[in-house]
């Protein structure tokens, strides 16, 4: 591996470890706080007051699912990285879909939705996907190296 593949990945490390720190604590901070604070902590760009209303039971309970789910991708993408920082291309590979599939439905239906601002959330995206594009990179070179130390 090459001095800029190894430092790509480094890179590529930090960006998932604050992308899944980040979805981690929203995980916590969903589950911990009542259905409609969560939305509204969520879709920060809505008015919170159009949040406060009784909701079944159940939308509490769906609620903490996505809490939940937030939860257990930022830690996976946390491992992720330090599998990632120790040149695992697997990982890396399973990193970027885990990840990049969870900002798919995020900037789909949220920011494309017009549901929240810049800051924090699709700031998260383009962390995730600077993150998939230099796995690319650094993957397609790699299989390049690999290739051609064959052929001589």
């Amino acid at each position: 591996m090459t001095q800029l593949q190894s430092t790509t990945l480094k890179i590529i490390t930090v960006l998932w470890v604050i992308w899944g720190l980040v979805h981690a604590l929203a995980g916590v901070l969903t589950i911990a706080q009542g259905a409609p604070d969560s939305i509204a902590g969520v879709a920060d760009a809505v008015d919170p007051a159009m949040f406060h209303a009784t909701y079944h039971t159940a939308t509490d309970a769906l609620i903490n699912q996505h809490g939940y789910n937030l939860l257990w991708i930022g830690l996976f993408t946390v491992a992720g990285g330090i599998y990632i920082w120790r040149g695992d291309f697997t990982w890396l590979f399973f990193t970027a879909v885990v990840g990049g599939l969870t900002d798919v439905g995020y900037f789909v239906f949220m920011d494309l939705g017009g549901f929240v601002h810049f800051f924090p959330g699709t700031v998260m995206t383009l962390v995730s996907g600077s993150a998939i594009l230099l796995s690319v990179w650094v993957g397609l070179s790699r299989r390049n190296s690999r290739q051609e130390a064959r052929t001589t």
